[in-house]
């Protein structure tokens, strides 16, 4: 049994007026990793992402090679468990695709992302076959906007359902405000309104006083999180490159289908590469939940493996946009 490795870094330009916690993203790096055991390889991504993991690229890519070198020369398994999310996510992505656990076919269905301009919406929503689903940051203007702009799409589109994202970022005062805004009768038709207030208690107060139902997402990421029934609680968002290995978030989804949740796999803004496994995890394991992928064209290139439809141009291994890591 021969095991080996390859590494290759990716850096992209993205859309200038992408913005994370308040930092303008120009460009999104990330490491590929190939692993080979005998005739057998698997690809996996590891792409922490600024302002929100822990670790940076640097860090990652040491934590990489230092557990590859070591898998090299192991006859077993080793654990993940230890490691960087982003790290233990592209790692177990890429043995479990040498090991043919990981399904070919993806979930490529996505629910449109308005960063902005609520009319970008309407025509990726025609084009939806079954549910329609959107999603909209909200948290980085006013309340009342906000809510307007939830009310005015579901009175506009009937069949429409919303997943709303405030990132932690209103005092239950602010989130009250929002709620102000939105019909009672329009209420039920926003799936999940992701961690409306700065902690989960005042989260959990606005969804009893409000009726709207939440979703966690950074909370999942804590690291005493469990997965139990609450009221009003409607998701989980899993952001795997975030959380940390497959079995991680295997687990998690169990967690939620034992307690009647939506588990809902989303992106931390991966390349095509990493999007394209997230589809395929999301169909393998929330087949009838469309997942939170659609953040590709905040991209100018694609990296390697193509989204299905992208008209994207592909920067292959040749590009100089991707590099081989030279390891000793």
């Amino acid at each position: 049994m021969i095991r080996k490795f390859q590494l290759y870094k990716y850096s992209i330009p993205v859309d200038s007026q992408l913005i994370l916690r308040n930092r303008f993203l120009k460009k999104r790096e990330g490491i590929l990793v190939q692993v080979s055991c005998d005739d057998a390889q698997g690809w996996g991504e590891i792409a922490p992402l600024p302002e929100f993991s822990k670790e940076t690229l640097e860090q990652a890519l040491e934590q990489t090679i230092d557990w590859l070198k070591e898998w090299t020369n192991a006859s077993g398994k080793l654990p993940l468990e230890h490691l960087y999310p982003s790290v233990a996510f592209g790692l177990s992505c890429a043995l479990a695709e040498m090991k043919g656990l990981l399904i070919e076919e993806g979930n490529y269905q996505i629910a449109p992302l308005c960063y902005g301009d609520p009319d970008e919406l309407y025509e990726p929503l025609n084009q939806m076959q079954g549910e329609k689903v959107a999603k909209i940051k909200v948290g980085m203007y006013e309340a009342n906007r906000d809510g307007l702009i939830a009310d005015m799409l579901l009175e506009a589109i009937p069949d429409l359902h919303l997943r709303l994202d405030a990132n932690r970022s209103w005092t239950l005062t602010k989130a009250q405000m929002f709620a102000k805004y939105v019909k009672p009768e329009h209420r039920a038709r926003i799936q999940f309104l992701e961690e409306p207030c700065k902690t989960p208690a005042e989260s959990l107060q606005f969804a009893e006083e409000t009726g709207i139902a939440i979703a966690w997402d950074e909370t999942v990421r804590e690291s005493d999180f469990c997965v139990e029934k609450q009221p009003n609680l409607a998701a989980i968002v899993i952001k795997p490159t975030l959380v940390g290995s497959l079995q991680r978030c295997v687990q998690l989804i169990e967690q939620a289908n034992n307690c009647g949740l939506k588990a809902v796999i989303s992106s931390s803004i991966e390349s095509s590469f990493g999007l394209t496994q997230l589809a395929r995890i999301a169909q393998q394991y929330t087949p009838n939940t469309v997942p939170g992928l659609d953040t590709l064209d905040l991209m100018d290139y694609q990296v390697v493996r193509r989204w299905p439809g992208s008209r994207l141009p592909v920067a292959d291994f040749d590009s100089e946009f991707v590099e081989q890591i030279q390891v000793d």
